[in-house]
């Protein structure tokens, strides 16, 4: 080989190192923003079934009072309908 086709090699590799560099570069950027969504993500997953978790309870609690008054409400307007009619 000569020398200009040697340094002409060299050029060329040294590009090619460069590019891979840029690269690694973008890739850890990359990787650093997807570690980052993903916490994200799982906080609101979190908050999502702690919300979810909330609404049940507050559901149970009006069931255990809905339910009880509801049954009362009905059992007065049999007795009502059964003393009058």
């Amino acid at each position: 080989m000569s020398e200009q086709s040697e340094q002409e090699t060299l050029r060329v590799l040294e590009q090619i190192r460069d590019g891979q560099r840029e690269i690694v570069a973008l890739l850890t950027e990359q990787r650093a923003l997807a570690g980052e969504e993903l916490r994200k993500s799982q906080a609101r997953v979190e908050e999502s079934v702690s919300l979810q978790k909330e609404a049940l309870r507050r559901q149970r609690t009006v069931t255990l009072i809905a339910v009880p008054g509801i049954l009362a409400c009905i059992a007065a307007i049999a007795y009502l309908v059964i003393r009058y009619f």
